[in-house]
């Protein structure tokens, strides 16, 4: 019997943070919500089930473990340059 796995979703946010933040974060239902309201907003999607296995764990607005900075900064600086930007863009539009 195969069983379905659950589907998982984490936003991280790092613009005007000192360091990547889980913004948002569920399973199932809510999960869909996320990843539909990044496709809507233009935020790209990475998919990694270990990584996101991982960030599933951290709470609400926690900082990501510096163990994670190098997997993350590379998702980051992917996003980035999909959407044509650099860090720190967004912090000169305050």
């Amino acid at each position: 019997m195969n069983k379905v796995k659950e589907q998982i979703a984490v936003a991280i946010e790092y613009g005007l943070n000192e360091t990547p933040i889980v913004s948002a974060s569920g399973r199932g239902e809510l999960a869909q919500k996320i990843i539909d309201a990044a496709h809507k907003a233009g935020i790209p999607i990475h998919k990694d089930e270990d990584l996101v296995g991982l960030l599933s764990i951290l709470e609400l607005d926690e900082a990501i473990p510096k163990e994670l900075y190098q997997v993350v900064a590379e998702v980051l600086a992917y996003s980035y340059w999909l959407r044509g930007m650099k860090p720190g863009d967004e912090k000169s539009n305050e």
